[in-house]
């Protein structure tokens, strides 16, 4: 499982996304987003802005999982 360490108290789902490499830039997360399946903490999300917080787990069905930290 990938690591994703941010040094702010939180990062939103897009630059998370972005920083794992699973989008190239801030403009495909909509599109991403509607065509995936993204879990944080275990329940399905689909607000790009949502702040994940150090110790936030995101699993994206089939195809990258990871974990922020600080």
């Amino acid at each position: 499982m990938e690591k994703i360490t941010i040094d702010t108290e939180y990062i939103t789902l897009t630059q998370a996304l972005k920083l794992a490499g699973v989008i190239d830039t801030g403009g495909m997360v909509k599109w991403f987003l509607s065509e995936h399946e993204v879990y944080v903490n275990g329940e399905l999300e689909n607000r790009r802005g949502k702040k994940l917080y150090p110790g936030d787990y995101v699993r994206i069905k089939g195809i990258e999982e990871f974990v922020i930290e600080s």
